[in-house]
């Protein structure tokens, strides 16, 4: 369905794909960051704990865009029939 000149539907299919890829990038960095760290490179396990946690935060901020897609904020009412 197209509300405000938008296919909401195909928008949270694109959404969720690069959720998809964001996931296993997180899930290879959390291993990378395993690694590291059992190998005594702290600094190094340190910096890709963060990207995770980074990558966790923009995942879920994708969500809340998701979230909010139904909401039009011009001023505009939509009225499904």
């Amino acid at each position: 369905m197209c509300e405000g000149g938008i296919n909401t539907g195909q928008v949270k299919m694109a959404v969720a794909m690069v959720d998809d890829s964001l996931a296993l990038a997180q899930k290879w960095l959390e291993q990378l960051h395993h690694l590291a760290d059992q190998g005594g490179r702290r600094a190094s396990s340190a910096e890709f704990a963060q990207v995770s946690v980074a990558l966790g935060e923009a995942r879920q901020k994708l969500e809340d865009a998701v979230d909010k897609l139904g909401m039009v904020d011009d001023g505009v009412t939509v009225e499904r029939l």
